[in-house]
Parts: structure tokens; C-alpha cells; sequence
């Protein structure tokens, strides 16, 4: 009798030629998201499927009803409501996408991609992937061409993060490479002295990679690091100024505030995005350089070196074990073909061979 083979599990998301948005113009096609917007402006985001069937208050169809259709049309449901069909931008996605861990939102990613200046072919290390929010931006903003190495303590928020990033862009994207592991021991194995461009940190405690961040940038390279908190931010600027390896640092945050703008009626909305995070950065010196002398003397005790930091002292919101564990499988259910493959900072130890 012949042994029966179980075929592979096969993705539901079918791998996309042509990287991103660039490989989704023309009229909708099944596999790709598409964001469906009624009259009250509540959005609804999922994947055109051929048995699918999408149903609101405001009405309902079956998938197939709108393949073939051009974005941005307006469709009337039986019901008689009006919904308008358009592909999710990235903004849209990092919203509706699953999360393991907090997201940077879109106001401050564009600060950062901005800020750092981060370019076609620019190499990059990021640390603190979270739910690969940020990682999108910076993979559109260096391109086939540049190298982004991402770091995550966490293997299970690094898979979650692989899959939100390759639905993202349809496939894996070529210049990126995901590991695992302490963002130290990780750039000492995996990344050669000044040769990175970029080192964005969204982590805890940046201030304790202020060392690993200097030893990978080449000079004149940026340090930018988003925290949550004032003392966060008050440690890592201290930090930076302390290694007499960077520039002066410079902090801000950015908020965001919608206007209502109906005929004369002009106000602002009373509702606004307002603190989500410090953004801090600052430039590699040269090896044989040191910063230009403060016009006045640093502040006595600007922090203190005493105690570890864990999650709950700067109140961070996280999710739970059982959550995250959901938020994986359902991600892993729709990968595409050619996923992200998560890798170990370090090698794995060996066991010793007993005689």
C-alpha cells in the first residue's frame, strides 16, 4: 500500500509580483484588500475572496460583485445605502492590521522617515519591531535597493510582525532581514563596525543601546529613538550627551489636530490625536572627535542610574500572552508563499557531546 502524502497548507494570499501599492494599480482584483467607507465614515477593511461575502449595517454584497470594479467607486446596496471602495493606504492598514504589540502611528512614522532621513538604498537598523508598523514605512522609504535589519526580543511579536509586513507589500520584501534576540548581542554578531546609515530604536530603555547604535553608524550617520515617556526621554538624551559620541540631541513630539470645515462653519474638531510619543535624535561623530562644548553646563542629577525598568514603570499598554498567541495563528493562516522567515540573533548553543 502506498503512504498518502498531507499536502502543504496552502496561503491564502496568493505571492504579489511587483512590491506594495506599485503592484496593486487597475481595477480590483481577488487577493487584494480592499477598505469599504459608508455615509457615517466607519471603514471596513478585508480580502477580496471569490466565496466572499461582506455584510454591515449599511448594506452588504458578495465579493464578486465589485471585482473588476474601479478604485474609488461608489456602490448603492439593496438597502439603498451608499458605500465607496477603495484600497487601503498604509495609514489605513497599520490601523486595521493585527497587533501584538503597540503600533507608531502613521504622524509619527512620517516624522521619523523625515527626520532621519531615511533614503533609496539607505542602510538601516531598526530595533523594537512590535507589529511592523514602523518596518513598512522604512522598507517603502529605502527601496528594493537598501537593507533594513530589524531587531525583536520577542519571536512571537517578529512573526506577527513578518506576516502584517508581507501582506503589506504582497511578498517578501528583498531587502529586509528580521531576527530575534538583545539588540547588543545582535549588532555585535550580525553588523560590522560603522556600516550602518540609520539606527531607529522604539524600544524600552534606548539609553542602553546608546554604545551598540554608535559602534554600527558610520559617521555623520542618524541615532533616532521614540519613546513613551518624559524620564524615557530624559535618560536617553542624558545618555547620548554622556558618550560624548553623538551631537547634541534634539527632542520633540508632534500632535495632530483635524479641522470641521462646512461652509462658514470652520472650527477645529474636538477630538485630536495629541501625545503619542518623543521622537530624539542625533548625529555619529567622527572617531576622533568630540561635541562642541555646551554654552551652559549640564543640569545636576538629570537622572538616575539606580534600579531596572520594566514595562509597568513607564505604564507601556501590552497585550496578553493569550491574545498574542490568536493574533500569531491568524496571521500565520495567511501568509504568502515566500514569508518573511523570523531568524535568531545568535547561533542556537550546542549541547556538549557526552563520550
Amino acid at each position: 500500500m502506498s503512504e498518502q502524502t498531507t499536502p502543504a497548507a496552502q496561503p491564502r494570499v496568493a505571492t504579489q509580483q511587483v512590491l506594495g501599492q506599485a503592484g496593486r494599480r487597475g481595477p480590483l482584483r481577488y487577493g487584494e484588500r480592499v477598505q469599504v467607507t459608508d455615509s457615517k465614515g466607519r471603514k471596513h477593511t478585508f480580502v477580496l475572496d471569490p466565496g466572499g461575502y461582506f455584510q454591515s449595517q449599511r448594506g452588504s454584497f458578495y465579493h464578486r460583485d465589485v471585482v473588476g470594479r474601479d478604485e474609488g467607486t461608489v456602490i448603492t446596496t439593496e438597502s439603498g445605502h451608499e458605500l465607496l471602495l477603495l484600497r487601503p493606504l498604509l495609514a489605513d492598514y497599520v490601523l486595521s492590521m493585527p497587533r501584538g504589540a503597540q503600533v507608531v502611528y502613521t504622524k509619527d512614522a512620517g516624522q521619523i522617515i523625515a527626520f532621519a532621513d531615511i533614503f533609496p538604498g539607505a542602510r538601516v537598523l531598526e530595533a523594537g519591531v512590535g507589529s511592523g508598523a514602523l518596518t513598512m514605512s522604512l522598507l517603502s522609504a529605502i527601496g528594493e535597493g537598501g537593507h533594513l535589519l530589524s531587531i525583536e526580543r520577542r519571536h512571537d511579536f517578529a512573526a506577527i510582525a513578518a506576516s502584517n509586513v508581507d501582506a503589506w507589500f504582497g511578498r517578501h520584501h528583498p531587502a529586509w532581514e528580521l531576527r530575534t534576540g538583545d539588540f547588543a548581542d545582535v549588532v555585535a554578531t550580525h553588523v560590522a563596525e560603522a556600516s550602518v546609515d540609520r539606527v531607529v530604536l522604539d524600544m524600552l530603555a534606548p539609553w542602553e543601546n546608546v554604545d551598540a547604535a554608535a559602534r554600527a553608524l558610520v559617521p555623520g550617520g542618524v541615532f533616532l529613538a521614540y519613546v513613551a515617556t518624559v524620564p524615557q526621554l530624559s535618560r536617553t538624551v542624558e545618555a547620548l550627551r554622556q558618550s560624548r559620541r553623538f551631537t547634541e540631541p534634539e527632542s520633540w513630539e508632534s500632535a495632530v489636530r483635524n479641522w470641521h470645515v462646512d461652509g462658514l462653519a470652520v472650527r477645529p474638531d474636538h477630538r485630536m490625536v495629541a501625545h503619542t510619543g518623543f521622537l530624539i535624535s542625533a548625529r555619529r561623530l567622527a572617531a576622533d572627535s568630540a561635541p562642541l562644548t555646551r554654552k551652559r553646563p549640564p543640569t545636576r542629577g538629570a537622572y538616575d542610574d539606580a534600579g531596572y525598568w520594566t514595562i509597568e514603570d513607564v505604564g507601556e499598554r501590552t497585550s496578553t500572552d493569550r491574545k498574542v498567541r490568536r493574533v500569531l495563528r491568524d496571521c500565520r493562516a495567511k501568509q504568502p508563499e515566500d514569508a518573511t522567515p523570523v531568524q535568531p540573533g545568535l547561533p542556537e548553543p550546542q549541547e556538549p557531546e557526552h563520550e
